[in-house]
């Protein structure tokens, strides 16, 4: 296995910058994630990084060997699609092997590396099937065992598992994890789901517009996200965004103002240079972090309950863009047009500057 280094990498179509300079560094057997919202440019890196597109600028290599000029047969990387790409006509046994039988290798060494796949993947009682005789998971783990007998440096997956359903997605996410550790193998993995991004990644690549927002373990991002863009794309449901304004300063503490709630003021302690009084803010706070002995205290209308039998979730203000949305667990009383009484605390929430996104630490 091998590690893998972009550095300022471009790519453009036409006169149109898709990617924007990108440098990125995958550890030695590293599960890295590229998340972003559509057309933010992650499965365009990833077909970089593959060879099926030609960069425009920058250097990108893995295991220390320059490759970006290489042909993407001479890479090391394999490449599972989001569509299958199975032979109908093909066993399993058959599809799996058939990249080996293309490049010359053995009978005998496609046979062993073909069973040692099907064994990992617990594919071996369908080898002999054809796609049509399969399910849905069991075709991508077919798509993925044609990517481990390749025996790559690197494995690179374009939303694997958008064609399942959610019980599917659920159980091949765990088959995924399990294969990267039994592998231990260096492995991107491009999707726009961020619970997949957290529950997959050593690392995740926060894209957007074809530019890397922040990169970090899941825990990193979802605790400490360095604009606002970060902090409401990671995490489920997404943070709420409560317009703020400043009120004054004191030392460390700068005391913000929610303007959409009767001007309630909150304590935040920042080590940032303050802005000046009247400054146009955003807070943050998660909705898993509203809390009935919160110090902060507010009063908000409920609109919607979903029940989700371990929490439900309450919504504010449903006809906005972003409602206001609150994770109850303990009080199963409320009711849609109930005034709920609830609060947080300052040290859970976040400061961002309204204008640039950028927070306010």
């Amino acid at each position: 296995m091998a590690g893998l280094e972009l550095q300022k990498v471009k790519k453009s179509f036409g006169s149109v910058d898709v990617i924007h300079g990108v440098d990125l560094t995958v550890e030695d057997g590293e599960f890295t994630v590229f998340v972003g919202p559509s057309g933010c440019g992650k499965s365009t890196l990833l077909r970089l990084v593959a060879g099926l597109e030609a960069t425009t600028a920058g250097t990108l290599t893995i295991g220390g060997k320059d490759v970006t000029n290489v042909e993407p047969a001479d890479r090391g990387v394999a490449m599972v699609f989001q569509s299958y790409a199975l032979y109908p006509h093909m066993t399993v046994e058959e599809n799996m092997g058939f990249g080996l039988k293309m490049t010359g290798h053995p009978a005998a060494e496609i046979k062993q590396r073909v069973s040692r796949a099907a064994s990992i993947l617990h594919l071996e009682p369908l080898l002999q099937r054809k796609p049509k005789a399969l399910s849905g998971g069991q075709r991508q783990r077919v798509a993925i065992g044609r990517a481990i007998v390749r025996e790559p440096e690197v494995f690179l997956f374009d939303e694997p598992l958008s064609n399942l359903d959610a019980e599917l997605r659920v159980q091949m996410r765990l088959e995924i994890a399990k294969l990267h550790k039994e592998l231990g193998a260096t492995m991107i993995y491009v999707t726009h789901d961020q619970v997949e991004a957290m529950t997959l990644a050593d690392k995740i690549v926060v894209l957007r517009a074809g530019v890397i927002e922040q990169t970090g373990s899941p825990l990193a991002l979802y605790d400490d996200p360095d604009n606002a863009f970060v902090a409401g794309f990671i995490g489920s449901p997404r943070m709420n965004f409560l317009p703020a304004s400043v009120g004054s300063s004191n030392g460390e503490t700068l005391t913000v103002r929610l303007d959409d709630h009767d001007g309630i003021e909150v304590p935040m302690t920042i080590r940032s240079p303050h802005p000046r009084p009247g400054t146009k803010l955003q807070l943050g706070i998660r909705p898993e972090h509203f809390d009935a002995a919160g110090s902060v205290r507010l009063a908000v209308p409920i609109d919607v309950i979903e029940h989700l039998g371990g929490s439900s979730f309450a919504y504010s203000r449903s006809d906005l863009e972003m409602p206001l949305t609150i994770e109850i667990r303990e009080n199963r009383d409320v009711r849609e047009g109930d005034v709920f009484n609830t609060g947080f605390n300052p040290e859970r929430a976040f400061l961002f500057d309204a204008e640039t996104g950028l927070r306010l630490r």
